[in-house]
């Protein structure tokens, strides 16, 4: 079980934009202001921005009650930072419910929005 991911920008205003954005629609509300920047959902914090040296060789997913929410996520990514990478859509590779859409972050992460059910 992952307890919480932390990444490294170079570019803060940015990715807490971009962030915040992208993450309101899955239920994310950036909840600590501190030299480390934390992100929650349900009461738990478990997505932190700090200042110092990103590493674009990273892919994370988080995680949305329906295949909508993700589109709403992805959607968010452009005007703010992000570039889209891979539009929302089925991956019946994976499962036959798999449903994702990619974006790249200000400092070039992939991140994944997904949803695992047929909502």
């Amino acid at each position: 079980m992952l307890d919480h991911l932390e990444i490294r920008t170079r570019k803060m205003t940015d990715c807490l934009a971009f962030y915040q954005k992208v993450l309101a629609p899955l239920g994310y509300e950036f909840a600590v202001d501190g030299p480390a920047k934390g992100f929650g959902h349900d009461g738990r914090l478990d997505f932190w921005i700090v200042e110092g040296d990103p590493s674009t060789d990273v892919h994370y997913a988080f995680g949305a009650a329906t295949r909508a929410l993700v589109r709403q996520a992805f959607g968010q990514c452009k005007g703010h930072g992000g570039i889209p990478d891979c539009p929302p859509a089925l991956a019946p590779h994976i499962h036959p419910d798999y449903y994702a859409g990619y974006a790249r972050d200000p400092d070039g992460r992939l991140v994944e929005f997904v949803c695992h059910t047929k909502a």
